[in-house]
């Protein structure tokens, strides 16, 4: 008889579910999962079809690898260490990108606003200059930001990121991990987390005020 569904939060029983090759876990694990999978296999890939493929063979380690899995990390984490391994050595036998650890900071280290958009001078470093800050969430038309245009745009934006920021701020902003685990999956330190989000949030932010902008005039 399958567990109840709504017992596999319990990481214990979840694990146990899966070991005995119970379709219904691994169903429940599959439906939480899968999008962002695809999500992250394709900061490593530049094809839809080479993440699908990426994610086909995570789900299939998962099936094969759960018997040894030996609990020190949660399942999801497990489970998407497993799909950057595979995501990794599809993005290497392809010759499409270099791996995730690789990635060199330059892209990262560029600014996220204009520089011109600051004042100047040690006392108001850091500071917007008058009129060149963004413009409030609440400001803008609440048709705009609900619109199928804006989500669009979010998503384009999201992809012309570089990979690191990318891979962060899909997971924290669009599949909702916390911190602690983008740093745990990554291998990032808290702060380098940090201003990877910071910087992907403002490029996403600045493509949406660049599309206001040009809608106003």
């Amino acid at each position: 008889m399958a567990t109840p569904s709504e017992d596999f939060d319990d990481e214990r029983l979840l694990v146990a579910a899966l070991r005995r090759r119970d379709e219904v876990a691994f169903a429940w694990l599959l439906d939480r999962h899968d999008a962002s999978l695809r999500r992250v296999a394709s900061t490593f890939v530049r094809t839809g079809a080479s993440a699908e493929e990426v994610v086909q063979e995570t789900w299939l380690a998962v099936i094969a690898g759960i018997d040894q899995f030996e609990e020190r990390s949660t399942v999801k984490t497990w489970v998407f260490r497993i799909l950057m391994n595979v995501a990794r050595t599809r993005a290497t036998h392809e010759h499409r990108m270099v791996p995730f650890a690789d990635l060199g900071p330059a892209a990262d280290d560029a600014p996220a606003f204009a520089p011109e958009r600051f004042r100047t001078g040690l006392r108001y470093r850091g500071h917007w200059r008058e009129g060149a800050g963004p413009t409030p969430w609440d400001e803008q038309p609440v048709e705009r930001l609900q619109a199928r245009e804006t989500l669009a745009l979010v998503q384009r934006a999201i992809a012309d990121l570089p990979e690191r920021q990318r891979a962060v701020i899909s997971l924290r902003d669009v599949d909702g991990w916390s911190s602690a685990e983008v740093c745990d999956l990554l291998d990032l330190s808290e702060g380098n987390q940090r201003v990877l989000l910071h910087r992907a949030r403002a490029r996403v932010r600045q493509a949406l005020e660049d599309r206001f902008e040009a809608v106003r005039s």
